[in-house]
């Protein structure tokens, strides 16, 4: 099945976050449509991986709507909690989306692992899984990483999620204390968008 230029997408999120950094991805040629256009919530996430996750949300937002969707599922990785909150990133953050309960949780959870923890560099990584699933078209998915390390406390105002506490490898701040387009040019989120855009 020969795929043609995707040349309107939905963007299977309802993290209003994740829709502004995936809009900014996309080329400004392409209709854009999110599920506030369909009054969608979201579906159950039942995968074991980043993969799977985006899997079954491009898949549910693409079948309620019979578009081609886009849909990413990602989240923080940190070694020293045996790579949690991982898949379960956003749901640390609680029903109501709250990332600075999230990120409380991080450091108690931190504390729990080494009282000592903000003298040291605690290993982390942002990870980034797309999917792009639609009818007659076949489905398209990538993984983008970025290694860094966790802040001993919260920086910066942009970004949202984990963005305030993750400092990205051989830099001095935070993703939070970054402009959108500097953290666009490294982060996650880019990276696996980078294998896909061929598609557009």
């Amino acid at each position: 099945m020969k795929n043609t230029k995707i040349s309107q997408i939905l963007i299977g999120s309802n993290n209003s976050g994740k829709v502004r950094e995936i809009r900014d991805l996309l080329p400004k040629t392409v209709k854009i449509y999110t599920t506030k256009h369909f009054k969608l919530s979201s579906p159950r996430e039942t995968g074991k991986t980043f993969l799977q996750n985006s899997l079954i949300k491009a898949r549910y937002f693409s079948r309620k709507t019979g578009k081609i969707c886009i849909a990413d599922d990602s989240g923080l990785e940190i070694d020293i909690l045996n790579k949690a909150p991982g898949i379960f990133s956003a749901r640390w953050s609680g029903k109501k989306n709250n990332f600075n309960l999230a990120i409380k949780k991080v450091f108690r959870k931190l504390d729990q692992a080494d009282k000592n923890w903000k003298k040291k560099n605690i290993s982390a990584r942002f990870i980034c899984a797309i999917t792009i699933y639609g009818p007659k078209f076949k489905i398209k998915q990538s993984l983008g990483k970025i290694e860094g390390t966790i802040s001993s406390s919260k920086k910066g105002k942009n970004g949202f999620g984990y963005d305030p506490i993750f400092i990205p490898k051989g830099k001095k701040i935070t993703f939070g204390q970054m402009t959108n387009s500097k953290k666009f040019k490294i982060d996650h989120r880019s990276k696996a968008f980078k294998k896909i855009k061929k598609f557009f």
